[in-house]
């Protein structure tokens, strides 16, 4: 048994990360459980960028959280030295007008009166030469979305972490999450480590570190491209490109990401195959290469040059794609935090308070009862 710790974070992709910095910030000793080393890429939290967006069109909820991360992705920055962690490029959402994405993204906005525009086909086009719509579709606009860099921010909290005092132990599997009297329990393949409480973000390890839960969670395996654009490559960089998500069938959505010197990020936002995170395949097919390259072709066809690499990455999905931060039922010490549904990574920074907050017994700054596990015994 190792010295005494507050709370035990048990996952270090980014929403583990930023509980252990916000946890140590405020003064608590936090130790750090990963089977890996991150960042690493068998997880969630990894592919270089990530979307931030406001007009946010799966539930207007989640706008004001998107709006303090905002600042406190800034806020890391600073601390982090000055490093720039996000990236403002404009955000389009498309698809048909009567299209989930486009009425979503237009309720939040009206909404939470987030400066919009409504775009035609044509009027998208001309102003972002690089997008292709059809021409009965529409884009709606909004400024401040962007690009979040993924791994220098996991680097960012583990690195600022330490320098408040956090120790993070890796490449240990954790085997087992505990009451212990009034403590929590953590064992690992190499030793045991007790706290008055944890945290598991373990996303796509959760249903087997929490199988008492029974939580309907299903494990999608993804995969996100990167390209060289074929012509006008300044129109691909992130000075002149926006992020997009494009609703090309109902409920089927197709995203974009500008080139931050590593070529156009595209890829397919859910519909892969379900799967487990051991088992998982890591190879990309042909055929999924050709489908992403047909989506390219319609919707973005000079974006569909060299194609530099692909990697997968992990879903993990709750039925109604909604969060999970709450405390465990079962192990009162314990919070479960946020299995995203893959939509999660923008919001990091500011679960983290309200974990922090949930872990000294207040209320957290923004209302975080839509993400309760009481949902799914219903």
């Amino acid at each position: 048994m190792s010295r005494p710790y507050d709370v035990i974070v048990v996952g270090l992709g980014v929403m583990g990360c930023a509980a252990a910095y916000t946890l140590a910030r405020r003064g608590h000793r936090v130790l750090g459980l990963d089977r890996f080393v991150p960042p690493h890429q068998n997880g969630s939290s990894h592919g270089n960028t990530r979307m931030i967006r406001e007009a946010y069109f799966e539930d207007p909820l989640y706008v004001p959280l998107v709006r303090r991360a905002y600042q406190l992705w800034e806020e890391l920055g600073r601390d982090a030295g000055g490093k720039t962690f996000l990236r403002k490029t404009g955000g389009v959402y498309i698809g048909p007008p009567e299209s989930a994405t486009v009425t979503g993204a237009l309720d939040s906005a009206m909404r939470y009166r987030i400066p919009h525009e409504v775009l035609s086909a044509g009027k998208l086009h001309r102003r972002f030469p690089s997008l292709t719509p059809f021409d009965d579709w529409v884009g709606v606009l909004e400024l401040r979305a962007g690009v979040l860099f993924a791994e220098p921010i996991i680097e960012a909290y583990l690195e600022l972490a330490r320098l408040k005092g956090a120790e993070f132990k890796v490449g240990d599997p954790v085997r087992s999450v505990e009451p212990a009297g009034g403590s929590v329990r953590v064992a690992t393949e190499q030793a045991v480590y007790e706290a008055p409480q944890a945290i598991v973000a373990a996303g796509a390890w959760m249903p087997q570190l929490l199988g008492d839960l029974s939580l309907p969670l299903t494990i999608e395996r993804q995969v996100s491209h990167w390209f060289d654009p074929s012509r006008d490559e300044a129109s691909f960089g992130m000075d002149r490109m926006p992020v997009t998500i494009w609703e090309y069938k109902e409920s089927q959505y197709f995203f974009s990401l500008p080139d931050a010197g590593d070529g156009v990020k595209v890829g397919l936002h859910h519909g892969g195959a379900i799967t487990t995170p051991d088992d998982v395949d890591r190879t990309v097919s042909a055929d999924e290469l050709a489908r992403i390259s047909d989506m390219l072709r319609r919707f973005m066809p000079y974006a569909k040059g060299h194609h530099r690499g692909s990697v997968t990455c992990l879903y993990t999905n709750t039925p109604d794609g909604d969060f999970i931060v709450d405390r465990h039922p079962a192990i009162p010490g314990v919070i479960v935090m946020s299995p995203c549904s893959g939509h999660g990574f923008k919001f990091a920074s500011v679960l983290a308070e309200c974990v922090a907050d949930l872990l000294a017994d207040r209320a957290p700054a923004f209302d975080v009862s839509a993400f309760s596990l009481a949902r799914f015994a219903k």
